[in-house]
C-alpha cells in the first residue's frame, strides 16, 4: 500500500477536513482513475474523482514493453492524481497497477519513474488481488433475492470473471463479497482490438473475437459447478458495459446516476450490440456514450461480454460503474474500523489462491 508523502495542503481559505481522508488509484492498461472519499455511517462519500484514458498498454502485445508515449501519458495523469490527493489532505491511500505493468518487461522501471516524479508508489497487483478488489467494490449490487452473481470486469489487458455467492454483512459498512470461484483471462479490450482490429469490425471478425474468448472460458462453468442460471444474474463492470447501458438508455451525455445499478435484459444487450455493429467508426466516435477514445475498443469489449454471456447465460445483467477503486476504499476503511471492527472478506481468500480456475 502507498501512503501519500507530501504534507496535506488545501487551497487558500479552505480548511482541511477533520478525520481520515482516503484515496484509491487504479492504473490499468487503458485508464487511470482516482477516487478520494471519506467514510460515512454505512459507506463512504466521494469528495473528488478523476479519470483519464491513457492507453498505457498501447503496443504492449507486440513489443512486450511499455512505449515512451504511453508512459508519458500515464505519468501526466498520475501527476494530476497526486496534486488532487495533496489538495484534499489524503491520509491513507492505495495505488495499484494491473495488467500492463504486470506484463511489461520495463514495468518495474516505469514504477520507479512514477515514484521519482510524483511521490506515488505503485503496487503492481496480481490477478487474484485484482479479482478480489473488483468483487469487494461491486458486492453492493448483487441482488439479495438471488443465489449470487457472475461478475465480469473487462479491462484493457485482462478480464476477471468471479462467481459471487449471496452477499453478506458482518458490520455496518457495505455488503461483503462472498467469492466462490474466479478466473482471470489474459485478454482485454486493448489487446483484443490490437490483434483483430477495432476501426472496421466485420461480423466475421466479431465472431472470431467471441470465439477466441469463449475458448479461454471453455470448461470454467463446469469446473465451478455452476448449475442452472435461473437463480444467478450477471454483474458487469467496465467501460464496455456502461457504454452499452448508456446507449440503451438513450443518454445524450453519460450519467453515472442512471447507469450504475441499471438492469439490462438479454434482448436489450443484443439490440445495442447489433446497433454498434451497424455503425461506422465515425458514427461510434460521434456517439456521446462512446467518443473518440473508445470508438476502436468498444466492439472488442462487446465480444468479451458476449463470450461471458454464452458461457454463463442469464436473463438479466446489472451494470456497475464501480470496481477496483471502490474495492480499495472499502478495504482500507474496513481495516481502519470505519464501520466497527474490520473482519476479512468471507468466501475464498484470493491471497491464497483458493478455488482458482
Amino acid at each position: 500500500m502507498a501512503v501519500v508523502r507530501r504534507a496535506p495542503r488545501a487551497p487558500a481559505g479552505v480548511p482541511l477536513p477533520a478525520g481520515p481522508v482516503y484515496a484509491a488509484i487504479d492504473l490499468g492498461t487503458n485508464n487511470c482513475r482516482l477516487l478520494v472519499a471519506r467514510p460515512t455511517a454505512r459507506s463512504f462519500r466521494v469528495v473528488d474523482a478523476f479519470s483519464r484514458i491513457v492507453r498505457l498498454g498501447e503496443g504492449l502485445t507486440g513489443s512486450g514493453r511499455l512505449c515512451q508515449d504511453a508512459m508519458d501519458r500515464a505519468l501526466a495523469a498520475l501527476e494530476i492524481c497526486a496534486s488532487k490527493m495533496e489538495t484534499r489532505g489524503v491520509t491513507r491511500a492505495r495505488i495499484v497497477a494491473t495488467e500492463a505493468c504486470r506484463a511489461a518487461d520495463n514495468g518495474e522501471d516505469f514504477c520507479a519513474r512514477v515514484e521519482a516524479r510524483t511521490g506515488l508508489t505503485l503496487e503492481v497487483v496480481d490477478r487474484r488481488t485484482e479479482a478480489g478488489l473488483a468483487a469487494t467494490g461491486c458486492a453492493p449490487l448483487v441482488d439479495p433475492t438471488c443465489d449470487g452473481a457472475v461478475l465480469f470486469d473487462i479491462g484493457g489487458g485482462s478480464t476477471e470473471v468471479v462467481w459471487l455467492g449471496r452477499r453478506s454483512a458482518g458490520d455496518d459498512g457495505p455488503p461483503r463479497a462472498r467469492i466462490r470461484s474466479w478466473v482471470s483471462l489474459p485478454v482485454g479490450v486493448v489487446s483484443l482490438s490490437e490483434r483483430h482490429g477495432g476501426v472496421k469490425v466485420s461480423p466475421e471478425v466479431f465472431r472470431a473475437m467471441v470465439d477466441e474468448v469463449c475458448a479461454m472460458l471453455d470448461g470454467v462453468r463446469q469446473s465451478w459447478g455452476v448449475r442452472a442460471p435461473g437463480r444467478l444474474h450477471l454483474l458487469g463492470t467496465s467501460g464496455t458495459v456502461t457504454t452499452v447501458a448508456g446507449i440503451h438508455l438513450g443518454l445524450e451525455r453519460y450519467d453515472r446516476t442512471r447507469v450504475d445499478g441499471a438492469w439490462l435484459g438479454a434482448g436489450h444487450i443484443e439490440e445495442v450490440v447489433e446497433r454498434l455493429m451497424g455503425m461506422s467508426f465515425e458514427e461510434r466516435v460521434a456517439n456521446p456514450c462512446i467518443g473518440a477514445q473508445r470508438a476502436d475498443l468498444v466492439l472488442a469489449g462487446c465480444a468479451i461480454m458476449e463470450a461471458v454471456r454464452r458461457i454463463f447465460p442469464a436473463e438479466r445483467l446489472r451494470v456497475a460503474d464501480r470496481g477496483l477503486r471502490e474495492g480499495m476504499l472499502v478495504q482500507l476503511m474496513r481495516a481502519d474500523g470505519a464501520w466497527r471492527r474490520g473482519r476479512p472478506e468471507t468466501g475464498a481468500d484470493l491471497s491464497r489462491g483458493d478455488n482458482c480456475a
